[in-house]
């Protein structure tokens, strides 16, 4: 896979990178070569800031070139396999292959959501109102996904989750995993395949380069 960078003008990445949903869009740019500029803008105290660009006020933003504005990450990756097409796309374009991956993505960013459902509980919500039944129901769900993945993955040859390459799955269980490992405490122990992909990934510039410790008292 070629690295050459193709967007010779910057555009704008609004969102901090202890988001796995920002992080999975900045290693994917850094991937396929797009140069831009980083707003590292919190979606609390910064809220006003984001909604400038963005009515919906999530992260991530995507401003382009030419102004217009992308907002949540599937349609910021979408956008990017596009413009570089099909042979450098972290999506495979269609069969068996792209089903595999995006099924994987699905798995990875259920994760990343039953997790922000445990982090909203702790942090929102007082002690006494926090309901345990709900907790345990994300978790259980949570753990569930990653099972699958960690199921998927020690059946298959080779080091990545789908096909011979890295593809957006890896990009994406790695930035959820990085996350979830910090905001939930996820123990590494019962998946012993997902921690050596996310180790592999994470020795990578691109990844590196994103590297944020999650700060819970942004929000």
């Amino acid at each position: 896979m070629q690295f050459d960078s193709i967007a010779p003008v910057a555009i704008l990445l609004i969102g901090m990178f202890d988001s796995p949903f920002v992080r999975r869009v900045a290693v994917s740019m850094k991937l396929l070569g797009f140069a831009f500029e980083h707003a590292n803008w919190s979606v609390g105290k910064d809220h006003a800031r984001i909604r400038s660009y963005s009515a919906l006020g999530r992260v991530p933003t995507l401003v382009l070139e030419d102004g217009e504005v992308l907002t949540e990450s599937a349609t910021i990756l979408d956008h990017l396999d596009s413009v570089v097409g099909p042979e450098r796309a972290l999506v495979p374009a269609k069969g068996i292959p792209r089903r595999q991956v995006l099924q994987l993505m699905a798995l990875a960013i259920g994760a990343a959501e039953k997790g922000r459902e445990l982090i909203n509980e702790r942090i929102v919500r007082p002690p006494e109102k926090r309901h345990q039944p709900w907790e345990e129901r994300c978790r259980s769900q949570m753990h569930g996904a990653l099972g699958e993945i960690e199921r998927r993955h020690g059946q298959r040859p080779g080091k990545w989750l789908a096909g011979e390459h890295l593809t957006q799955a890896d990009i994406t269980l790695t930035c959820v995993w990085a996350c979830l490992r910090e905001a939930v405490a996820l123990e590494d122990a019962p998946y012993p395949s997902l921690t050596a992909l996310a180790a592999r990934c994470e020795a990578l510039p691109q990844f590196e380069a994103t590297r944020m410790p999650w700060f819970a008292a942004k929000i």
